[in-house]
């Protein structure tokens, strides 16, 4: 999840960004093709996907749900022209003095359970909860904890700074880097590690166009690898450098 472009990176950059609590319902559409689904620095498809999400809020909640698509097949695992996954995110944001707070429920489900990294379980959930500070010249602090209550039973934490820059009213730049720390479970589940300590780290570079105030386009270029063999292994990594596009809608 977490994506040619990357959604998962756009977020990254993002994340320290304002919270904001609509009195309305809005609703967003988008579409993001990528040279590869890369997810914390594990490799799972290291081939063409699309991702189509669709998100609505109101009032600081929001309910998303998020896809994978394979145009690839990938290490005998996952299937071309198959969904591979599908995720389901409750959550709620919200402001605590200067400090924009999150928390939610994220479920995945693998349609096809040899695509899932964690086993043959067809699904799992997690719970999270997110912390973002604006410092101001376009720079933002960002973290989030995760845990897996249902499989796995373990944490993965993320520490991040972003920096976003208006090239002019309708082209946004953002640039971002992000630091992970796993514990010993989450390692060995989902990337075959022999320990918990730091993940993976992930580089992002982006620029967002809005084409009318509803439309936008998008594309990034990433960069991430393993911070410790014995937590993120290798040859977990297939892929370290992976980009795309994307288009958005909000109505």
């Amino acid at each position: 999840m977490k994506r040619l472009f990357s959604m998962a990176a756009l977020v990254a950059l993002a994340a320290g960004g304002a919270a904001t609590q609509a009195s309305a319902a809005t609703a967003t559409a988008a579409l993001d093709a990528n040279s590869a689904y890369v997810w914390r620095g594990l490799t799972f498809n290291d081939g063409f996907v699309l991702q189509p999400s669709m998100d609505v809020s109101a009032n600081g909640f929001a309910f998303n749900v998020w896809a994978n698509y394979d145009l690839d097949d990938y290490d005998n695992a996952v299937d071309d022209n198959e969904f591979s996954e599908v995720d389901l995110t409750g959550s709620y944001a919200f402001t605590l003095g200067k400090v924009d707070t999150s928390v939610g429920i994220i479920h995945y489900i693998f349609p096809t359970t040899d695509a899932t990294a964690a086993g043959a379980d067809s699904s799992t959930t997690e719970l999270f909860a997110g912390l973002g500070y604006d410092l101001g010249a376009g720079f933002a602090l960002s973290t989030k904890v995760y845990y897996d209550f249902d499989q796995v039973e373990d944490f993965y934490v993320t520490a991040g700074l972003g920096y976003t820059y208006g090239i002019n009213a309708k082209t946004t730049l953002g640039l971002s880097g992000t630091v992970s720390y796993a514990g010993e479970d989450f390692a060995g589940s989902y990337a075959g590690g022999t320990d918990g300590g730091f993940f993976n780290y992930l580089l992002t570079s982006s620029v967002k166009y809005m084409i009318t105030d509803a439309l936008g386009v998008a594309a990034s270029i990433n960069y991430t690898d393993s911070m410790d063999d014995d937590v993120l292994p290798d040859e977990a990594v297939d892929t370290t450098v992976f980009g795309g596009v994307s288009l958005t809608y909000t109505f």
